[in-house]
C-alpha cells in the first residue's frame, strides 16, 4: 500500500472556517506571560484586600423597617472611627450587613454594641439587630490555608484526569491554562483593591471548572482530528479543531456572560465581586483554552503518534502503515456515518 493511499482522506480541512489561530500562539504566550507577571507582582507586592472571612472581624446583620440608606449608614460609621467598615444590602433593601475588621484591644461584643448605638443616634432609623458573628484571626488563617489547598487539589486532580484521558502533554497545557486564568483573575483583584472573600474564592473554583470544560472540548476535537485527518501537521490539525469548535465556544461564552452580567448588575452588592470574578474568569478562560492550553501542548511536541491507537509490536514499517490506514479508514467511516445521521 503506497503513501499516496494513506494521504487520501476526505477534504474535511477544506470545509471548515480557516482562521489561523495558531499563527498568533507565540504572541499570545508573550502577552499572557506579561499579564501573569503583572498579576503576580500585584498579588505579592500590593497584596489582596482580604475580607473578614480571611482576616477575622465582626459581622453585624440589621433588619430595618423600611429600605435602608447604605451610604448614610456607611458615613455614620466612618464618622465614628470605623473607616474600613463594609456596609451592603443583604437579601433585600431592608436588610443590611456590616463587616468590620478586628480592632486591637476591642472585643467583638463591644464593637457590635457601639455600632448599634452609633446607628440609633446618628442614623435615626428603626431597625432590629438580627445577629452578630465574630470570625477570629485563627479561623481566618485556617480559611486562607484551606482555600489555597482547595485550588491546589483541584489543579492536581485535573492534571491526573487529563493525563489519563488524553496524554500527559495535554494535561500540562490544561493545568497551565487554568493557573493562567486563576492568577490573572486574582491579579485584577489585587491591583483594583476589590475585596477578596470566600465568594470570590468560590468563583475561582467555578472558573477552573468552566475553563477546563472548554479546554477538554477543544482537546477532544484535536484528538479526533489527529485520528481522522492524516495529511496535516500538528499545528494544522490543532488549528482545524479550534475552528471547528469556534461557534460552540462563542455561544457558550456569550450565554454565560449574559447571565453573569445580569447577576453583576441586578444581584446586589453582596454578590458583586463574585459575579465580577466569574466574568473575568470566563473571558480569560475562553482565551486560554484557545491559545494557552493548545499552544503549550504543541510546544511540548504532541503529535499524531501520541494519540493514534497502537499497532501490534514487531510489525514492519509497511505493516504499521497498513494498520494505521485501516484504523484511520474505520474511524473516518464512523465519523461520516455519525454526520449522516444528523
Amino acid at each position: 500500500m503506497t503513501t499516496e493511499t494513506i494521504q487520501q482522506p476526505s477534504n474535511i480541512m477544506e470545509t471548515e472556517t480557516k482562521i489561523d489561530f495558531m499563527k498568533y500562539r507565540k504572541l499570545a504566550l508573550i502577552v499572557s506571560s506579561i499579564l501573569v507577571i503583572l498579576s503576580l507582582t500585584g498579588i505579592f507586592y500590593k497584596g489582596l484586600n482580604l475580607g473578614v472571612d480571611f482576616t477575622g472581624g465582626t459581622i453585624v446583620e440589621l433588619a430595618y423597617s423600611e429600605p435602608a440608606d447604605v451610604d448614610q449608614i456607611r458615613s455614620a460609621l466612618q464618622a465614628s472611627g470605623y473607616s474600613e467598615a463594609m456596609v451592603l444590602n443583604f437579601g433585600s433593601a431592608e436588610d443590611v450587613l456590616i463587616r468590620i475588621a478586628p480592632i486591637k484591644g476591642v472585643k467583638s461584643a463591644e464593637i457590635s454594641n457601639k455600632v448599634v448605638s452609633v446607628l440609633r443616634v446618628k442614623d435615626n432609623a428603626d431597625f432590629e439587630l438580627r445577629r452578630v458573628e465574630f470570625v477570629g484571626p485563627q479561623v481566618g488563617d485556617e480559611l486562607t490555608e484551606d482555600g489555597a489547598l482547595a485550588v491546589v487539589y483541584a489543579l492536581l486532580g485535573i492534571l491526573i484526569y487529563v493525563a489519563l484521558r488524553f496524554e500527559f502533554r495535554f494535561s500540562i497545557g490544561a493545568v497551565s491554562a487554568l493557573i493562567h486564568d486563576v492568577v490573572i483573575t486574582v491579579g485584577i483583584f489585587a491591583w483594583t483593591g476589590l475585596q477578596f472573600d470566600l465568594t470570590v474564592l468560590a468563583a475561582l473554583l467555578a472558573v477552573i471548572g468552566y475553563s477546563l470544560n472548554d479546554t477538554i472540548v477543544v482537546f477532544d476535537r484535536v484528538r479526533e482530528n489527529f485520528r481522522t485527518v492524516r495529511g496535516g501537521s500538528p499545528i494544522e490539525v490543532t488549528n482545524l479543531a479550534v475552528n471547528q469548535m469556534l461557534a460552540r465556544t462563542i455561544m457558550t461564552s456569550l450565554t454565560t456572560l449574559v447571565v453573569l452580567i445580569a447577576l453583576f448588575v441586578f444581584g446586589g452588592e453582596i454578590i458583586h465581586n463574585f459575579a465580577l470574578a466569574l466574568i473575568i474568569g470566563v473571558v480569560v478562560g475562553t482565551y486560554s483554552s484557545t491559545y494557552i492550553a493548545t499552544a503549550i501542548a504543541l510546544a511540548l511536541g504532541v503529535s499524531k503518534d501520541d494519540l493514534m491507537k497502537p499497532v501490534k509490536d514487531g510489525a514492519s514499517v509497511q505493516e504499521r502503515e497498513e494498520e494505521l490506514t485501516r484504523i484511520f479508514l474505520e474511524e473516518h467511516a464512523a465519523k461520516e456515518a455519525k454526520n449522516a445521521q444528523k
